[in-house]
Parts: C-alpha cells; sequence; structure tokens
C-alpha cells in the first residue's frame, strides 16, 4: 500500500473458487497484498505482515476447515494483528452468527472490520444435496452470483483506512 510500510495478507478457503475471487478482488484494490490459498500448503510467517485479511466460504453456517483450522492454530498471532474477517456465503442471514459460530472470541473481538461479501453458486461444480440446499436457500436452482462489489469496495475502504491509521500513528 503506497506510502505505508504496513504489510498485508489475504489468505482464503475456498470449496468452488468464489471466495478465491473475492480474496482477488480485495488484493486488486489494495497494493503489493500477498494473497494465499489455506489449501496451499505452508503459509507464509504471519510475523512478516501487520494486517492480516482472512476469507472463507460458508456453507451450512461453517467455514471451511482450512480457515478454521489455521484461525485456530494462530489465534494468539491473529490477536496482535490488524484483522479482518470476510466471508462468501449466499444465505441473507445475519453475518455476525457465522463469525460467532466459527471465530474464537478473542479473535473475533480483535477483527477491526468482518463482512459478507457474497458468493456464488454453479449448479454444475455441486452435487445433488448441495443444489437442492441452494434450492432451498436462494429460491433459485441456476447459476447464482450474489458477489457484491459495493461490500467489497467498503471492506478494502475499511482496510485502507486501517494503513492510514497505523501511517499516522508511527509518525
Amino acid at each position: 500500500m503506497k506510502g505505508s510500510n504496513m504489510k498485508t495478507i489475504i489468505l482464503y478457503a475456498t470449496k468452488y473458487g468464489a471466495t478465491a475471487e473475492i480474496a482477488k478482488r480485495i488484493a486488486d484494490r489494495l497494493e503489493d497484498a500477498t494473497i494465499h490459498d489455506l489449501k496451499q500448503g505452508s503459509v507464509p510467517q504471519l510475523s512478516e505482515f501487520e494486517c492480516v485479511i482472512i476469507g472463507s466460504s460458508v456453507y451450512i453456517g461453517s467455514f471451511r476447515k482450512e480457515a478454521k483450522a489455521f484461525i485456530k492454530q494462530n489465534a494468539d498471532e491473529l490477536c496482535k494483528k490488524k484483522l479482518g474477517l470476510f466471508i462468501s456465503a449466499m444465505s441473507e442471514l445475519d453475518d455476525s452468527e457465522a463469525f460467532k459460530a466459527n471465530i474464537p472470541k478473542e479473535v473475533l473481538q480483535e477483527a477491526f472490520v468482518t463482512g459478507d461479501l457474497g458468493g456464488v453458486f454453479d449448479p454444475k461444480k455441486g452435487n445433488c444435496f448441495e443444489r437442492l440446499i441452494m434450492k432451498i436457500v436462494t429460491k433459485q436452482s441456476g447459476y447464482v452470483n450474489t458477489i457484491n462489489e459495493e461490500k467489497i469496495i467498503k471492506f478494502t475502504e475499511a482496510i485502507k483506512a486501517q494503513v492510514k491509521h497505523q501511517a499516522r500513528s508511527s509518525q
């Protein structure tokens, strides 16, 4: 991020790719952000980053196991960082419930921004059960894309505001 020493990493866990798409859109709006899929082996050392953004798809109220495990294993370190959390979900339910159900309380309290940034359901990628659930949840049986660019912009603006605040504090 121009004019800042705050290094940012965006970590995500996705099932079919919507969370990866959202993570890439966030990274595109930030300068020099590192992006990493939690399924792809070892994660860069968190000590190298001041800001950590974590995203997960949510399926029947649960984060991806990779995201939950990473957050649990790194809870102490995450509590020392500027932390942002996002979900990729198709439900119109209150996103705070998904965060409360999947993120340890002490970690969630440290997050300066959280948000449900939308999701994608492609029936060609889902199994029979998933297609049925999506038909019930979205009342649609075809391709559905609810990725919300406006919410992504607000989310990244909150990150940029933290960077500016950090830069002013360190002067």
